[in-house]
């Protein structure tokens, strides 16, 4: 009986460790690539349909609606020209205002040495800005540094 039992307490302890390896694995940054955090005014519409946009393309978002977004904004590091109504935080990375999320997706792949990417304004047709019976405004979404250099990133 006792090597009956000291057999299943060792099967569960494999058990339970290949449960953790996969929990660690699941929890590389890699996995969590999804999650992201965005900056809010708890009365923006457009901005709830971003979110509602990343959602259906498998993003993981957590809402903060602020009071005041600029504050925010320069707190983190988003170079005043590129300015839109919510800002996004994936990683070590900033997504400020309605960008595609291929383009997130992109900007995270390439790993790039930036501090994060941006749609400035509300670009009508934009993710979040549609508007029914409005054709699209063609618009461009770039990214910004640390030191505030901004290039373009795509043209949509």
């Amino acid at each position: 009986m006792d090597s009956l039992r000291k057999k299943n307490i060792f099967s569960l302890t494999g058990l339970g460790l290949l449960l953790l390896a996969v929990w660690w694995l699941a929890a590389t940054p890699e996995a969590r690539a999804t999650d992201l955090l965005v900056y809010k005014s708890a009365s923006c519409g457009c901005c709830g349909e971003w979110v509602k946009y990343l959602e259906q393309n498998g993003f993981r978002v957590q809402i903060r609606n602020v009071e005041d977004m600029t504050a925010i904004k320069r707190q983190l590091g988003v170079p005043p020209a590129m300015d839109s109504c919510h800002t996004g935080v994936i990683g070590d990375y900033l997504v400020e205002g309605h960008v595609p999320a291929a383009d997130i997706r992109r900007m995270l792949a390439e790993h790039s040495p930036i501090r994060g990417i941006a749609a400035p304004g509300m670009p009508v047709g934009s993710p979040g800005m549609e508007v029914p019976g409005q054709n699209p405004e063609p618009y461009q979404v770039f990214s910004f540094t640390r030191e505030g250099k901004t290039q373009i990133f795509a043209n949509h």
